[in-house]
């Protein structure tokens, strides 16, 4: 899936972001990039926080190693996880690629 880049090091997920939604969920992919809902405002980076809490936990590793690389002050973002991730983002690109756009709410927050 190409909103999922590796290298030697970490993985870079592409994001498009929302902020404000009632909860926290994945959406599915659009233009290449995950679609996630945030269940935070835009102010003074709860956002981001949420999104990288939320990511974390959707690829059960620790907060601290879900960093914000790219889009501090836009919706399209991208963060950085390690690659010890990267089992669990297989497994999630799989979970995304079989089912449509509004079966993807099945990851909440």
């Amino acid at each position: 899936m190409s909103c999922f880049h590796a290298n030697d090091d970490y993985i870079l997920i592409d994001l498009k972001v929302s902020p404000g939604a009632s909860k926290s969920e994945i959406t599915g992919v659009k233009d290449k990039r995950l679609c996630v809902r945030i269940a935070a405002q835009p102010q003074d980076g709860r956002a981001n926080a949420c999104l990288c809490d939320f990511l974390a936990k959707i690829l059960d590793c620790p907060k601290r190693d879900i960093v914000l690389v790219k889009g501090e002050r836009s919706r399209v973002k991208t963060v950085k996880a390690p690659l010890s991730c990267g089992e669990k983002l297989k497994e999630f690109a799989v979970s995304i690629k079989n089912t449509n756009p509004q079966s993807q709410r099945g990851y909440p927050s």
